[in-house]
């Protein structure tokens, strides 16, 4: 953060407007990046920073698995990508246009302490939870044209307030100057057990090895594809969480916002 800028807490200025306070400097709300794989625990330390803090929350792999959802559901993703007869030009340009139609919010849900999300107007179920979704999330992310779609609207929600943001790379590429930065990772297998622990909560049957080798693919995709590829950023705490609880990860990443000017 440069300092001619101030960190604001929610319910005072929007800062793209250019606004100033009274010491003539601009002002900003306060962005928290948590970046990592599937299954780190992202998604559960985000919740508790925002609810804490009175953040809103950006869940950022969920906007792929929508996009890359939606793609398959219209027949765009029937074809192996790696076919020479695929037009990868042209379906980038189909996803782009596809990504662009979608309207995309993340509503908090109290009762259930989980985000509702809505696609143009309806509500999406926990099917864009699931391994094969996931799958479909990093096909559709490696097109230049997806992310940039995504990118604006990503970034048009700290307009708003300060936010926490949960994906892969937000403090790389979508919010490089984010004030507090966290790469949270874990081991595949550590990742891969709590998805089983996850699915037989609710009743589903689960595969260990099948989602390992999942996730394992996922993480190569998403570690070595051209664009953006999922790395911690350099001013990042760096934290794997495959031996520790929720509440030590939390109080970690807690410290660490604290640290970079965050009041809790």
């Amino acid at each position: 953060m440069s300092n001619n800028q101030s960190i604001l807490t929610p319910d005072t200025v929007n800062p793209t407007n250019n606004t100033t306070n009274e010491n003539n400097q601009a002002v900003r709300y306060p962005v928290i990046t948590i970046d990592g794989p599937s299954g780190a625990g992202k998604g559960t330390i985000c919740w508790k920073l925002a609810e804490s803090l009175g953040y809103q929350l950006l869940d950022s792999g969920a906007l792929y698995r929508i996009v890359g959802l939606k793609a398959q559901q219209a027949g765009l993703l029937d074809e192996p990508l790696d076919d020479e007869e695929v037009n990868k030009n042209e379906l980038e340009d189909k996803l782009e246009a596809l990504t662009k139609s979608l309207k995309i919010s993340f509503i908090a849900n109290p009762e259930t302490t989980q985000i509702d999300i809505l696609v143009n107007g309806a509500l999406i179920g926990s099917d864009i939870r699931n391994e094969t979704v996931g799958g479909y999330a990093s096909k559709v992310a490696v097109f230049p044209k997806v992310r940039s779609a995504l990118l604006q609207l990503q970034r048009d929600m700290a307009n708003d307030s300060g936010i926490v943001a949960d994906g892969r790379d937000m403090g790389t590429v979508v919010f490089a100057n984010a004030d507090a930065k966290i790469y949270l990772t874990a081991s595949a297998e550590a990742r891969a057990k709590r998805r089983v622990a996850q699915l037989e909560q609710v009743g589903q049957t689960a595969n260990y090895q099948q989602i390992l080798v999942e996730i394992k693919a996922r993480d190569e995709r998403d570690e070595n594809r051209s664009t953006a590829p999922s790395r911690p950023a350099e001013d990042a705490l760096v934290l794997d969480s495959s031996v520790m609880d929720i509440e030590s990860v939390y109080q970690a990443v807690k410290k660490h916002c604290m640290d970079c000017g965050i009041s809790f």
